[in-house]
């Protein structure tokens, strides 16, 4: 399995690399600044 670590994932372009990873199989870390309800499943 790959691993990815997204900075600022929780809008913009991070989310979106985020997303476009998981679809390719990535496990990925994400990380942010501030916005905790935003990265909760």
């Amino acid at each position: 399995m790959k691993n990815a670590i997204v900075t600022g994932a929780t809008r913009g372009i991070g989310l979106a690399t985020a997303e476009m990873l998981l679809k390719e199989g990535y496990h990925v870390t994400v990380t942010y600044a501030y916005d905790k309800e935003s990265v909760e499943p």
